[in-house]
């Protein structure tokens, strides 16, 4: 199972998905390197973006012009939105994907991300501002839709298909259900009956097993995996594996392991600089020692000390503590 997007090709249909304060360039970077996957940058509000705010357009280095790359935008005005994809596609963007699914309370006051699902025809002029702005493919990431009175993903997602997106993918849930209870794949085969064009489906997808149930559940095309990688960037490539046969990956443990958190550690003090890199890496190591089962005083060591080298210095020891792998059923949702 493959398709492209434009010069972009999802061979396997796996997607890494955007998750804010999450899927910066160095961790997009890491996940890349494990040669699987259709990497999608963090939400990038396009007002905010146009308008140059401070922090935007660092937060923003999209890796727009790097292979299988997509460029995420979210907005609720059609000016700002054609305008953001303008100059992500004048910066060597492959692919933009529009956010209609983010439920997070500042993105929906501001009338954008899943509240959009509220207003679907404002949604679709949206969707055709972007479309006709770039030459580059376009595609939608949604819900179900705003509430259980609300499930309109079907027919917002075939109306978008119409106006030119060329691929969709859809959370299992509904806004108000956040990240609450489990995804619903089985809805999600209503979206794919009313499309011709490729459909990823999303949402508590932790691995290979939740990967073909989401699958069978759904008829989606291919899978979007979310929250399953943190501290395991590797993921991606394990399921590609798995489901598709594509080569298995090395997953690091020892040494290896070490040198791979070293490096992204690294990676994101010289992205963000020593400061704000220090608090932005504490996530991802904590996620780290999830897997490694570092023992408590240890693991408050390696995220409290402000010493780069310090915690360089502790992670051998922090990451060679590593017991069973946890099993899918107990990981954080996805």
């Amino acid at each position: 199972m493959s398709f492209t997007l434009g010069t972009t090709s999802l061979t396997p249909p796996i997607a890494l998905a955007p998750m804010a304060g999450i899927t910066d360039r160095p961790f997009r970077d890491l996940v890349r390197s494990f040669g699987v996957g259709l990497m999608v940058s963090e939400m990038v509000a396009s007002q905010e973006m146009v308008q140059a705010k401070p922090g935007v357009r660092e937060r923003a280095e999209l890796s727009a012009d790097v292979e299988n790359t997509a460029v995420q935008l979210a907005g609720r005005e059609a000016s700002w939105m054609a305008e953001a994809a303008r100059q992500v596609a004048d910066r060597g963007a492959r692919v933009i994907d529009i956010n209609m699914g983010c439920p997070a309370k500042k993105v929906t006051n501001g009338y954008s991300g899943s509240a959009l699902l509220k207003t679907p025809d404002h949604a679709l002029s949206l969707i055709e501002a972007v479309v006709e702005a770039v030459d580059i493919p376009v595609t939608l990431k949604t819900r179900l839709g705003w509430d259980d009175a609300c499930l309109n993903a079907a027919d917002v997602a075939a109306r978008a298909e119409n106006a030119g997106v060329q691929m969709v993918t859809i959370h299992g849930r509904t806004r108000c259900q956040f990240y609450k209870g489990c995804a619903d794949w089985a809805a999600i085969r209503p979206v794919k009956d009313a499309l011709s064009v490729p459909l990823l489906a999303n949402g508590d997808i932790l691995g290979s097993d939740t990967a073909r149930q989401a699958l069978a559940q759904s008829g989606a095309d291919g899978v979007m995996i979310g929250r399953g990688v943190q501290g395991k960037p590797w993921l991606l490539a394990q399921v590609a594996h798995d489901l598709w046969q594509t080569p298995a990956p090395e997953v690091p443990t020892g040494a290896d392991l070490v040198a791979l958190v070293s490096g992204h550690y690294e990676a994101m003090l010289a992205f963000y600089g020593t400061d704000l890199g220090l608090r932005v890496a504490r996530k991802h190591l904590g996620w780290y020692m999830d897997e490694a089962a570092t023992p408590g005083k240890l693991r408050r060591a390696v995220l409290t000390d402000k010493s780069p080298s310090a915690v360089l210095a502790l992670l051998p020891e922090a990451l060679q503590c590593e017991t069973n792998s946890k099993s899918e059923t107990v990981e954080t949702l996805a």
